[in-house]
């Protein structure tokens, strides 16, 4: 992965970077990392698997904070087509190409780091989770554990197209792929309990808020088919699996499947009853401060 651009400082006991790599295909892809401030110890890495139409370093900032200040150095990247990195914007013309992307950021990180040996982990929120599980698949091996934030394994019913369209998305997804017309539920309203979240969302630029294009719906269709109905294949990496009780974007339901079904020794399951889809950004600061603590005290004791 090649590297250009600079980063910058933050304060409040982390230090804040930004940076531009290249993927395979020549375009350039936005990272950024929330580090322990110079000269104290790290635990571990842990890597950022942001959500569909969203981005990393704002969405995700209050998650790369918290885990910085507790000692952790946390990196993200903007996947092609989302935040501030190149491709047309929620435009995801090949989910395969998603995962390989940042697996060689997320590896590249690893080898250029002094300690190689230090613990590694994913945290994954939506869609992230789904790009979680298939990095886990890539290299079984490798992933210390993971954090699986209201996991995309099976998109819940009242978001999926109806089976008619879903017709249509095979027919058309070749000829129009980046036609924003798929129906669906407007997920900002599904996905965040309060307004002021929403609002948040809705006024940063770099997270897209039209109809799914055509070839992404199809893309986000066809991963959480194949997450869904290979979910009993082995998923052997120490995961805690966090779930919304009332989410209407992905299913709780399934969350609890893969917990059963996973082979990993260390496997751990929170639902959070009354809580909604987005939980470590769309809800109350009570219910985030929450969730926050118990993935620090999960990653911790992993």
């Amino acid at each position: 992965t090649s590297k250009s651009g600079s980063g910058a400082a933050g304060d409040g006991g982390y230090e804040y970077e930004e940076e531009s790599v290249q993927n395979s295909r020549g375009m350039k892809l936005f990272t950024c990392r929330w580090l322990p401030p110079k000269g104290q110890i790290v635990k571990a890495h842990v890597f950022l698997c942001h959500g569909y139409a969203v981005e990393c370093s704002v969405t995700m900032r209050g998650t790369g904070v918290r885990l910085a200040q507790a000692g952790y150095a946390v990196y993200g990247v903007d996947y092609e087509g989302h935040g501030k990195s190149e491709g047309l914007q929620g435009y995801i013309p090949s989910f395969d190409l998603l995962v390989s992307d940042t697996d060689a950021f997320f590896t590249a990180v690893v080898a250029s780091t002094a300690n190689t040996d230090l613990p590694r982990f994913i945290l994954g929120e939506s869609m992230g989770g789904a790009v979680a599980l298939l990095l886990h698949r890539m290299r079984p091996a490798y992933w210390t554990g993971a954090v699986l934030v209201a996991p995309m394994c099976k998109i819940a019913d009242e978001m999926r197209p109806h089976p008619v369209v879903v017709s249509v998305l095979k027919l058309m997804t070749n000829i129009i792929p980046t036609w924003k017309i798929v129906p669906t539920t407007d997920v900002i309203d599904a996905a965040y309990r309060m307004q002021e979240k929403r609002d948040e969302i809705r006024n940063n630029p770099h997270c897209y808020q039209g109809k799914p294009r055509l070839k992404t719906a199809y893309e986000l269709l066809k991963v959480s088919l194949n997450l869904e109905n290979n979910i009993t294949l082995k998923v052997s990496l120490p995961f805690l699996i966090v779930h919304g009780g009332d989410d209407k974007v992905t299913d709780p339901s399934v969350s609890d499947l893969l917990y059963r079904s996973a082979v990993s020794q260390d496997k751990k399951l929170n639902l959070y009853p009354g809580m909604w889809h987005a939980l470590t950004s769309g809800e109350s600061p009570e219910n985030i401060h929450t969730k926050a603590k118990h993935d620090e005290q999960n990653i911790d004791k992993q």
